[in-house]
């Protein structure tokens, strides 16, 4: 169902938008959890460390498809705002078109260089080829990724965000059975993950896709369709590009910090890929709600209703920080027996590094989730300079203080450090962005 975020209280509007969101973002981490999960406990320390280095690099081809998923996100949520019909149906048609291009150079792209990826990663001998295995049956994957990603992003611009929620719940749950199917039964080993993975995500995208198509057919137009708008696809672009290059900086930079990680060994490795996924069902959790954000901001800012964009920060600002509190407890005082989910009591070396890494970044969570919802209203407002001004400070500074840090104390605890002062810094920019921007539209 559309829902227009223009009318109504804001906080109850944006609340019932956004729960659900946070809802998918939850079972759409529970595909990656799930893939660690049984490699950890199936097949042992080396598989998750394998899983945790192919991880890092999956993240560059999400960064492109969360950047065709906010670029068409906004577009249509400020055209759906001003109800221009028509325009809005070709935006959709541009960037199934141009995502399509896009997918396929990156699935070559990805096929002919993953294997250096992985060496540049310092990626250890001993899994070196299950890491190239499961990295590359993900890539043959990547038109699911692409087409789920934006049907999704065209659902959330029409105010539904329910209909995703209900396909990703399904389909991760599906995932984690499948994967123990595959894995325990037919004794696939890591391919038996990827492909678990491949097929679930397969099944949730043709289902989306279908049902957005139908779901555009049924909203009345007065012309005849463009395909493609070049001048829509430029406007996308000036969305999306920032967006990719933001996901993809920081997917480099957390390439570049693995290969810190792994020079510590293969049970550091282990643990932290571990920890790794726990904190970032948490971060992307919240970066799914910033979109929520943008959604409402862009829907107001097509209705020029400016003064709504003020109470959407505010009403999203709570719900982020009465998420965190539980995340922060949960992680503090039980992480220790979320991290045995993915590995043995006897990975005594991994355990300890998934403990201390969550221990260092949970107490920040209150943090990192102001930054990701004024980083919303940045979006929605179009100001992508300030948006990538205060996201490549928070990602040079984490690279660049994990190198030091660690070679300063030789542990890897230095490079966790790095995470809570790299989010302090930026949150402070981004909402001194959020407050400049808004009175110049007031």
């Amino acid at each position: 169902m559309n829902k227009d975020l223009t009318i109504g209280n804001p906080e109850k509007i944006l609340w019932a938008f956004c729960l659900p969101m946070f809802g998918s973002i939850v079972f759409q981490q529970l595909y990656n959890i799930a893939d660690s999960l049984v490699a950890g406990k199936f097949l042992g320390e080396k598989a998750l460390a394998a899983v945790g280095n192919s991880y890092n690099i999956t993240l560059i081809f999400i960064a492109f498809a969360l950047g065709c998923n906010i670029g068409c996100s906004v577009i249509v949520s400020q055209l759906f705002g001003a109800k221009d019909y028509d325009t809005l149906k070709s935006s959709v048609y541009t960037t199934l078109i141009s995502g399509g291009i896009l997918c396929s150079f990156l699935m070559i792209t990805g096929l002919l260089s993953c294997d250096l990826l992985l060496r540049l990663m310092k990626t250890q001998t001993e899994i070196m080829a299950d890491s190239s295995l499961y990295l590359k049956i993900y890539i043959w994957g990547l038109p699911f990724l692409f087409f789920y990603n934006i049907a999704t992003g065209i659902f959330s611009a029409l105010g539904d965000s329910k209909t995703p929620f209900i396909f990703l719940a399904i389909s991760s749950c599906s995932n984690i059975l499948v994967d123990i199917l595959f894995v325990k039964i037919f004794s696939m080993g890591i391919a038996g993950v990827a492909w678990a993975t491949f097929l679930c995500q397969g099944v949730s995208c043709i289902v989306s896709v279908v049902l957005i198509l139908k779901r555009l057919s049924n909203i009345k137009t007065d012309g005849r369709i463009q395909i493609f708008s070049w001048p829509l696809f430029r406007k996308i672009t000036v969305i999306a590009v920032p967006s990719i290059l933001q996901q993809s900086f920081i997917s480099v930079g957390n390439m570049l910090i693995q290969g810190c990680i792994n020079g510590f060994g293969v049970s550091t490795a282990a643990g932290y890929s571990a920890a790794v996924k726990l904190n970032n069902l948490v971060i992307t959790s919240f970066t799914t709600i910033g979109n929520g954000v943008s959604n409402f901001t862009a829907q107001n800012m097509g209705a020029r209703k400016y003064n709504r964009i003020r109470k959407g920060f505010s009403a999203g600002l709570k719900l982020v920080w009465l998420l965190s509190i539980p995340f922060s407890i949960l992680y503090i005082g039980f992480g220790k027996y979320l991290l045995l989910l993915f590995m043995k009591q006897s990975s005594v070396d991994a355990l300890l590094t998934g403990r201390q890494f969550l221990w260092i970044l949970s107490p920040f969570y209150f943090v990192i989730s102001a930054k990701l919802i004024a980083d919303g209203i940045l979006r929605g407002e179009g100001a992508m300079r300030s948006f990538m001004t205060a996201t490549f400070t928070d990602l040079i500074l984490r690279v660049v203080l994990a190198f030091v840090l660690s070679s300063l104390v030789n542990s890897a605890i230095g490079i966790w450090c790095a995470w809570p002062i790299g989010w302090t810094i930026a949150t402070v920019l981004s909402i001194c962005f959020y407050r400049r921007e808004y009175k110049r539209l007031v």
